[in-house]
């Protein structure tokens, strides 16, 4: 485990906005198990109460530190679960907390 890619992770998540926007995609990957939707960026704009603007900026956010994905559908943008990071920082906590 490259602890450069734990801590980029970690710091990505340290703001609570963007831990907010991870735990819902989480949550809605957890919930559609089958039928993967992802989250779409109005989903965190109606959330969060906050723009469009800085939702995009904390997507990238979480894109560049490989916690997420996004697939665009013309003027929509999809989020889903980079599931080899979740088990990357899933190792880190068991590793950590046996």
């Amino acid at each position: 485990m490259d602890d450069r890619i734990l801590a980029k992770a970690f710091k990505a998540l340290s703001h609570p906005n963007r831990l907010q926007m991870y735990t819902e995609i989480l949550r809605q990957q957890s919930l559609d198990s089958k039928d993967i939707r992802g989250c779409a960026l109005t989903d965190f704009i109606n959330a969060l109460n906050i723009g469009a603007p800085t939702v995009s900026h904390h997507i990238k956010e979480l894109v560049n530190a490989d916690l997420i994905r996004v697939e665009r559908s013309g003027k929509f943008v999809k989020c889903y679960l980079n599931e080899g990071m979740c088990k990357q920082l899933e190792g880190f906590f068991c590793q950590v907390n046996p």
